[in-house]
């Protein structure tokens, strides 16, 4: 789920980079566009396919790693053994990721961003990037 606003344009993005977009790319750029969850490969292609039964999984795959290479899709491993794609955000985020349902949180914390700067600095370090993962459950209601 995208908890974060604004929408990203893959395929405006494909366009400034130069990327020759084919039909079958232009579907799966809108797939992508419009997902509010981090979708793997078989999701997007359920998806796709749902629009264009000609798209192939391998279409699928072969488009996922053009754009992930152009650095207009980020790949994650949230431990379910399935890489998980969304587009490259324009502005930080981090991910709390439901380990019961899957369900992916986007979160951003200011604390969290200077507390890591922090740490960084204390070690010796100019921090240039870096990702965050949390996993949990949801809490029972109390009561």
């Amino acid at each position: 789920m995208r908890n974060m606003p604004g929408q990203i344009d893959i395929e405006a993005l494909c366009q400034a980079k130069g990327l020759r977009i084919t039909e079958q790319r232009r579907i799966i750029a809108r797939v992508l566009s419009q997902s509010r969850d981090h979708p793997d490969v078989e999701e997007l292609h359920r998806r796709a396919a749902a629009i264009d039964r000609r798209i192939s999984i391998a279409t699928v795959y072969r488009t996922v790693r053009l754009f992930e290479d152009a650095g207009i899709l980020e790949r994650h491993d949230f431990r379910d053994g399935r890489a998980r794609y969304e587009p490259v955000p324009d502005e930080h985020h981090d991910h709390l990721i439901d380990i019961d349902t899957g369900e992916v949180i986007e979160f951003s914390d200011p604390r969290i961003e200077a507390l890591q700067l922090e740490i960084a600095e204390r070690l010796g370090y100019r921090l240039v990037d870096h990702r965050m993962e949390l996993y949990g459950t949801r809490r029972k209601a109390e009561g």
